[in-house]
């Protein structure tokens, strides 16, 4: 169980790396391939916005990766709950007020991640 949380959380960890360059560095070219239903006019004046959205998937990748250095289990335990939580919240919240697919795309895996941390 624990190997799989880890690969979890390491692959939850690599989306918001992933997200984080996109929003931050890639908004007006791979913003526009993942983002279709957005006008396409608005990637250039909302690029500071993605830029600081970017920053803060930064974080949470930071996060979840910090856990890999805690050498004690609750405590790595408990900051792998925190960030996955957090990414949770943040899934669901882009499922309610964007678009359904971010559930599935930010939040489930994050869940599964929690599961098998909470399992461990």
């Amino acid at each position: 169980m624990e190997l799989i949380a880890k690969i979890l959380t390491a692959l939850v960890a690599i989306e918001h790396l992933y997200i984080l360059y996109m929003e931050m560095f890639a908004w007006e070219t791979l913003g526009k391939k993942t983002f279709r239903n957005f006008p396409a006019d608005l990637f250039t004046p909302t690029k500071p916005l993605a830029a600081n959205q970017g920053l803060y998937n930064g974080f949470l990748a930071a996060g979840l990766i910090w856990t890999f250095f805690i050498t004690d289990n609750l405590w790595a335990t408990n900051i792998a709950v925190f960030f996955l939580s957090c990414v949770i919240l943040a899934g669901v919240y882009g499922a309610l007020t964007a678009s359904k697919k971010i559930f599935i795309v930010q939040a489930v895996p994050a869940i599964l991640a929690l599961v098998f941390t909470l399992l461990k």
